[in-house]
């Protein structure tokens, strides 16, 4: 009867692993639909605009871009040891991988926020006094900017709140080679911040 019992806990642990998995697919799959409406109004808008786009893209910096580019990516590699090492059972390796994990997105938000400071300095954000004055075509632009890269910094925000309570309870040691679905979840969704971003970066800073 034991044995039974055992069986069945085992089972519906692992239904309720593949639930999980399926639910963050799912959101995941939300997130892309919602960027690739995005990532199309830009190119609509880029075909009918293309000079003022070019104007537009001036004002950014794209070794900004880059260097966020770098921190955002060694994230995404830290995220994704930290599900080895849990895998592994190696906890010190898993506290080490999510720490880093979280401080690479606050980095990559202070430097976002820095960006976005030397945007508002010459007045390119909505409703400025510079911002007024330019063609239409450089007010799409700039819109776009700010609410492609506004979303992806508040998806950064929220993976960097995930993995703050994913290591708040690593550290408890709620995690080990059999119990690891958390990890992973927060893993795949700091894989979806990772895939937006390099798709946001090359179309935004880089393509003429």
């Amino acid at each position: 009867m034991e044995t039974k019992i055992h069986e069945e806990h085992v089972e519906v642990s692992h239904k309720d692993d593949f639930g999980a998995k399926l639910g963050m697919w799912l959101f995941l799959a939300t997130e892309l639909l919602l960027f690739a409406g995005l990532f199309t109004a830009y190119f609509v808008f880029r075909g009918i605009y293309l000079p003022f786009f070019h104007e537009g893209q001036k004002e950014l910096q794209p070794i900004i871009g880059l260097v966020n580019s770098i921190v955002l990516f060694i994230g995404g590699l830290t995220a994704v040891l930290s599900i080895s090492a849990v895998r592994k059972d190696k906890k010190s390796h898993l506290l080490l991988f999510l720490t880093i994990t979280i401080l690479t997105g606050i980095v990559f938000l202070f430097i976002k926020a820095y960006e976005y400071g030397l945007k508002f300095e010459h007045g390119l954000f909505f409703n400025m006094e510079h911002f007024k004055n330019l063609p239409n075509g450089e007010k799409i632009f700039f819109s776009l900017y700010f609410v492609m890269t506004g979303i992806h910094a508040l998806h950064v925000l929220i993976g960097i709140i995930l993995f703050l309570f994913i290591l708040f309870f690593a550290i408890r040691n709620s995690y080990n080679s059999k119990n690891f679905i958390q990890v992973e979840i927060a893993g795949l969704y700091w894989c979806l911040v990772d895939l937006i971003w390099m798709y946001l970066f090359p179309l935004l800073y880089l393509v003429k």
